[in-house]
């Protein structure tokens, strides 16, 4: 694998203490902060999307991460409401705090009624936010259900494929118009290939940024160049700067998209190169 020492080289003593702390948790309470220089490291569950729910806590343990957004993966859409809540309480017991769940597709139903499952889903779940992927034709019928539900939502750019919302800036120009509880969920790798500087739509988000979904690329325009956080070419130091000065209090989640049957490897480096930049930062 090719490394671009500067920037993984960045604080690299205190990236790597995050990093064997991760491994050996007898001495993981001593050096790894839940939220290093005030930021919520957490991760997308997307990530392990190849495990089912008990094989991906026992790995998100192993991570030594506190914060969660939960795919229906591993709480499915399909379940019950009984069945929600018994896996929703998995995580809980875990020590978990699941912040958001998704990316939850509502780009083939329209009209309340079809939204509502959604809905009665998050609700089951106890989940406090839902990131989503509705579209210009259904979003004042979501805003309805947010108002009804009391669930925010967090609208996911995904770039230049998505005719909806590929930007952060796409995203805004519509929020900004709805409820104070529909914001957005800036996927910085997705941003980027839109043509976006995450750090200033992250500025010019404000306190519609929700939530946020992390990744690297090698190549600004490139879906195909993901690799581990810290390899790649997109700007942490500045973004995780801009989010400290604006008090941030959402949730910097990790969405491990590489390496799906074996990703635990470059998930500690990309965790530990975030905690080191943020040890770092915070010195």
């Amino acid at each position: 694998m090719s490394i671009q020492p500067s920037r993984r080289n960045f604080l690299g003593a205190a990236a790597g203490v995050a990093g064997l702390s991760a491994l050996s948790p007898v001495i993981a309470s001593a050096v790894i902060e839940a939220e290093p220089w005030g930021i919520k490291l957490g991760i997308a569950t997307y990530s392990l999307r190849s495990f089912d729910r008990p094989t991906a806590i026992a790995m998100l343990k192993k991570l030594q991460v506190k914060y969660v957004s939960i795919k229906d993966v591993h709480l499915k859409l399909t379940d019950t409401a009984e069945q929600l809540k018994a896996g929703r309480k998995e995580f809980d017991d875990a020590g978990l705090t699941v912040t958001s769940g998704g990316n939850v597709d509502m780009t083939k139903v329209t009209t309340i009624e079809e939204l509502r499952p959604k809905f009665e889903y998050a609700k089951a779940a106890g989940l406090p936010m839902m990131v989503c992927a509705p579209t210009h034709e259904n979003i004042k019928n979501v805003e309805a259900l947010v108002k009804e539900y009391n669930i925010r939502i967090a609208i996911h750019n995904h770039g230049p494929e998505d005719k909806h919302f590929p930007s952060p800036q796409s995203v805004l120009d519509v929020v900004r118009k709805l409820d104070k509880r529909c914001g957005l969920c800036m996927d910085i790798g997705h941003a980027t290939r839109a043509g976006a500087d995450v750090v200033e739509s992250a500025a010019q988000a404000g306190d519609r940024l929700f939530d946020m979904h992390v990744k690297d690329l090698r190549t600004k325009t490139d879906k195909d160049s993901q690799c581990d956080i810290g390899d790649g070419v997109l700007p942490f130091v500045p973004l995780f700067k801009q989010l400290k000065k604006m008090g941030y209090t959402g949730c910097v989640n990790m969405e491990y998209e590489i390496n799906a049957k074996d990703p635990m490897l470059g998930m500690l480096r990309s965790l530990s190169y975030e905690r080191g930049v943020l040890t770092g930062l915070a010195g």
